[in-house]
């Protein structure tokens, strides 16, 4: 029986040969092609050649060679091609022209060599040369990779994190690290990466979950950083590698306790509103009744009576003025204070306020000045809102002054490049000790604290006024000199008629700008 040899060789043979038409149509697709470009015989044949198996980064380059080809006969290269399954592998590569009896060319032979192996072993030898005891000094893992996705060289560290041996290691592919699910995304977010003319050191993953795999099986998270190395062999790409589970843990611990947080918080936020509600109720009746008997209309009291009944009285209305500001705060922090916002007059305001409160200033022989412009100032606002961060102002510099006088002045300035109102209380009284002052805007917290306190009050105040000032699109300033006195201001946008949001200052302004000798601003 007579072998055929020539279909023996072009079936036996390891490499890929392949016949194409000169415009690189498929016409003869061997098993050797098969083996090493993944694609049967019924998919090649009639494809275009070009289109099977060069990425398109080297789309040029294959046309070159079959221009050589063409013009003189034969070419011979090196070069990468593409599998069907993405893989990139490194080719030796003979092309040569068949010409039929009429001198034109008809076919080209191709034979082409998959060299994959002999480039990992020629890469390798030259990094450890170069590189290799620096890598191992390293902290982090290190794989070194060709342009293929072959691994060329580890370090120990990556031997140790992944579970393998170095030679274990030595020309897979970087996709055998990594979760299955995971691979066929990567060949190409790696294919695009070396694309790039250079590719540019940078981390790895863009907001993707990057995961390795190790050779137990076992899966763990971690952040890569990418850097490109030029050597006369090709481009290569070192990857430092950092397993993050204890990361993610604590990130994760974090996430778990902010929503417990969250959750406590809206607890909170509920049960502050429904239990202030419930105890506004029976704070009204008793006002009402305690007013009631201080009329005397059930009947006459004597003095002592009057007197007890003018501490019920003025201990419901503090309490009921503590729920009230505990209402505000639950409002604002769940996002659900609703503003009225309406023409304000300032002088206006500012008068009815200090009418409340004579009383209070007169009780302890103190003078309530009122210094303005010559006319009026109007704004956008909400009247509310502004009334209660003048009266916590005042209140506040009424209860820690002693003797002397309470001013305040209505005035305009221009802050942070915008034109402002600025309503400001200066007093005579304490002041406040400089350690103490970044306790001033802090919920519940007072800078008058201890077994020793003098003066009375919850700290919910200025707290409650910044965020007030916040929502007006305003801040609030202060500066204070223990021994001499404090003054507050409230500054408030003339520009526009809502700023929500606008920022609240917790802290004095640099150099002393609101002194309690007088104010700051450009009066006008």
């Amino acid at each position: 029986m007579a072998i055929d040899f020539a279909t023996l060789i072009l079936n036996e043979t390891p490499d890929a040969v392949i016949v194409t038409t000169p415009d690189g149509v498929v016409v003869c697709w061997t098993r050797g092609a098969q083996s090493v470009f993944r694609y049967s015989e019924e998919e090649a044949l009639g494809a275009v050649l070009a289109e099977l198996i060069v990425p398109a980064e080297f789309g040029d380059d294959e046309r070159a060679v079959v221009r050589q080809t063409l013009e003189h006969g034969q070419a011979n290269y090196e070069s990468m091609r593409r599998a069907k399954d993405g893989t990139l592998v490194y080719i030796d590569s003979s092309s040569k022209a068949i010409v039929g009896a009429d001198g034109a060319v008809q076919y080209i032979l191709w034979s082409k060599k998959d060299v994959t192996h002999l480039k990992v072993l020629r890469d390798a030898k030259l990094i450890e040369a170069r590189y290799g005891g620096l890598l191992d000094s390293t902290p982090d893992a290190i794989i070194m990779a060709n342009a293929s996705g072959r691994i060329v060289l580890v370090n120990t560290q990556a031997e140790a994190l992944f579970g393998y041996a170095r030679d274990e290691l030595r020309g897979a592919a970087l996709e055998s690290l990594m979760p299955e699910r995971l691979r066929h995304g990567h060949v190409g977010h790696r294919s695009g990466y070396f694309a790039q003319r250079p590719p540019p050191s940078r981390a790895m993953g863009g907001g993707r979950e990057l995961y390795g795999l190790r050779k137990n099986g076992a899966e763990f998270p971690v952040e890569i950083s990418l850097s490109p190395i030029t050597t006369e062999e090709g481009m290569l790409i070192m990857s430092a590698i950092r397993d993050i589970s204890e990361r993610k843990r604590i990130e994760l611990a974090v996430q778990e306790r902010n929503v417990e947080l969250a959750a406590a918080n809206a607890a909170k936020d509920r049960f502050l509103a429904a239990m202030s509600h419930e105890l506004r109720t029976p704070l009204n009746a008793i006002l009402g009744f305690t007013g009631t008997l201080l009329m005397q209309l059930p009947g006459p009291v004597n003095g002592e009576q009057d007197k007890q009944l003018r501490t019920v009285q003025s201990s419901a209305r503090h309490l009921l003025s503590l729920i009230n500001d505990l209402l505000d705060l639950t409002r604002i922090e769940a996002g659900k204070m609703e503003l009225d916002w309406q023409p304000v007059q300032c002088s206006q305001l500012v008068d009815e306020v200090l009418l409340m409160l004579k009383p209070q200033a007169r009780q302890k022989n103190l003078t309530l000045a009122f210094r303005s412009t010559p006319h009026d100032i109007a704004i956008m606002s909400e009247r509310r809102a502004l009334q209660q961060i003048l009266l916590n102002l005042l209140n506040n510099a009424i209860k820690f002054t002693e003797h002397g006088e309470v001013t305040v002045r209505l005035s305009t300035a221009r802050l942070d490049g915008s034109e402002c109102v600025t309503i400001s209380v200066s007093d005579t009284g304490v002041g406040i000790m400089e350690e103490r002052q970044h306790l001033l805007f802090q919920a519940f917290s007072q800078v008058d604290s201890g077994t020793t306190r003098q003066f009375e009050g919850t700290g919910l105040g200025l707290h409650l006024s910044q965020k007030l000032a916040a929502l007006l699109g305003g801040q609030i300033l202060f500066d204070s000199q223990f021994g001499v006195g404090s003054i507050f201001t409230l500054a408030l946008p003339l520009d526009a008629p809502r700023r929500p949001g606008g920022k609240a200052q917790s802290g004095s302004n640099e150099g002393g700008a609101f002194s309690p000798a007088g104010s700051h601003h450009q009066e006008r």
